[in-house]
C-alpha cells in the first residue's frame, strides 16, 4: 500500500514578498505550513539578504515552476563602492578594498559593456552544482571554488541614483540565470574599484510583479483561515507565455493516460491549423489545464501532466 502524502492537496502560486534574513527554502516551508499543502517548491532562488517576488509553486504548480524560471525578471540593488566581499554582499568577509568612487559619467561610461548578451561568472557561494555539490557548500569549507563564466542577458541596466559617495542604486531587467551579485562586482571592478551589494529586492519574476505579493507576515496571519486561499493564483497563471489548447473529453483522457493526440488530420485542422512541429502548448478540458504537451511526429505528448 503506497504510503499516504502529508498534507492536503492545495494547488496554485503563492507570489511572496519575502523579507531580507531568511532563506528561499525557509520561505516555501513557511508558506507551505500556512496551507498545509502536501508539496511545495519556489521559481529562484533569493538569497536571505534579499527581498521582493518568490513565487512559491503548491502542489501541481510545481510541475510549471521550470517555465516561471526561464522568464526575465527585475531587480534594484545598491552598490557599495570600495569593498569586495567574499559572497559579493554585505553578508560576506572583506577581502579587498579601494579607495576609488565613481561619478556618474564614469559609471553610465561602464554600463554600456553590461547590456546584451555578457560573459559572466557566477559568485562563488551561489547554489550552482560542481561534481553534485553545492559552490557555496565548497566555499565554506575554505576551498577555492572554479566557476566558469557563461553567457547570460541583461536587458536594461540603469544607474537610478547616486546615494551618496560610497553608494549607488541601480535598476536591471534581466533574463534567467544573472546573478545581481556579480553583476555589481563586476561593474565595481570596471570603474577601477571593487564592491559589492548592500542592498536587492527582486521587483518581477515572468508575470508575478509586487501587486501580485503578500508579505510573509500578512500570510502567516491567515494560518488556519480560509482567506489564505484567496492569495493563491492558478497552475496555469505560469503558463501564460504558452499556447492554451482545447480538447474534448475523449482526447484530454488520452492525453493524461499518458498517449498522444493527433493534432495534423483534415478534420482537426480548423482546431489546430496554427500548431507546429515542435510547439509546446498547455492542453485544456473546459478551462481545467490537463497537461503540458509537445507537438512531436503529429502528435500532441503529453510532457507533464497536471492532475487538477
Amino acid at each position: 500500500m503506497a504510503r499516504r502524502k502529508k498534507g492536503n492537496p492545495v494547488h496554485g502560486w503563492l507570489i511572496l514578498d519575502k523579507p531580507s534574513g531568511i532563506s528561499s527554502a525557509q520561505a516555501v516551508s513557511a508558506v507551505r505550513r500556512v496551507f498545509a499543502a502536501q508539496k511545495a517548491g519556489h521559481s529562484g532562488t533569493l538569497d536571505p539578504l534579499a527581498t521582493g517576488i518568490l513565487p512559491i509553486a503548491l502542489g501541481e504548480a510545481t510541475k510549471t515552476v521550470p517555465y516561471v524560471m526561464d522568464t526575465d525578471k527585475a531587480y534594484d540593488f545598491v552598490v557599495r563602492w570600495g569593498e569586495s566581499r567574499t559572497t559579493d554582499d554585505k553578508e560576506g568577509d572583506v577581502l579587498a578594498t579601494s579607495d576609488v568612487r565613481p561619478d556618474v559619467a564614469d559609471i553610465e561610461a561602464a554600463l554600456e559593456a553590461f547590456v546584451g548578451d555578457i560573459q559572466q561568472t557566477p559568485p562563488q557561494y551561489s547554489a550552482i552544482k560542481l561534481a553534485g555539490e553545492r559552490a557555496y557548500d565548497i566555499a565554506r569549507s575554505g576551498e577555492e571554488v572554479a566557476l566558469q563564466p557563461r553567457v547570460v542577458t541583461i536587458h536594461q541596466f540603469e544607474l537610478v541614483e547616486m546615494i551618496d559617495r560610497d553608494h549607488a542604486r541601480f535598476h536591471v531587467e534581466s533574463g534567467k540565470g544573472a546573478y545581481m551579485r556579480a553583476l555589481a562586482r563586476d561593474l565595481a571592478l570596471a570603474v577601477g574599484s571593487v564592491g559589492h551589494i548592500a542592498d536587492l529586492r527582486r521587483l518581477r519574476v515572468g508575470p508575478f510583479t509586487e501587486d501580485d505579493a503578500i508579505s510573509l507576515d500578512s500570510l502567516t496571519a491567515l494560518v488556519d483561515n480560509p482567506a489564505a486561499f484567496e492569495h493563491l493564483r492558478p497552475v496555469e497563471t505560469a503558463l501564460d507565455d504558452i499556447p492554451a489548447l482545447a480538447l474534448m473529453g475523449p482526447e484530454a483522457s488520452t492525453l493524461r493516460n499518458g498517449q498522444g493526440v493527433p493534432v495534423f488530420r483534415a478534420a482537426d485542422r480548423s482546431r489546430f491549423g496554427d500548431l507546429r512541429e515542435g510547439d509546446t502548448v498547455y492542453a485544456t478540458e473546459a478551462g481545467v489545464p490537463v497537461a503540458i504537451a509537445r507537438i512531436e511526429e503529429g502528435l500532441i505528448r503529453p510532457v507533464r501532466v497536471l492532475n487538477l
